[in-house]
């Protein structure tokens, strides 16, 4: 059974800061945000329980699911839980 952990983590662009869960595998390959980003087959980060603050005027808007291209991703960090 292929069990998996979310991981709550935030990505700044340069127009939005995003935060949302990253589902991960549990431990050992692949199992950590810098290696989701550092995936080369993949081009976007898939996030679920998203919410996304404008950088220019601070309004946040909630979706429950969003794709972020990684080519816009300028700072990502995880959540301290």
């Amino acid at each position: 059974r292929d069990r998996r952990r979310v991981e709550r983590a935030v990505f700044e662009t340069d127009r939005q800061l995003i935060e949302g869960d990253l589902t991960l595998p549990p431990a050992g390959y692949q199992s950590r945000l810098s290696d989701s980003l550092n995936r080369g087959e993949f081009e976007f980060v898939p996030l679920t329980n998203v919410k996304v603050t404008s950088l220019a005027d601070g309004e946040v808007t909630d979706v429950p699911f969003l794709v972020l291209a990684k080519g816009q991703i300028r700072i990502a960090y995880p959540v301290e839980q």
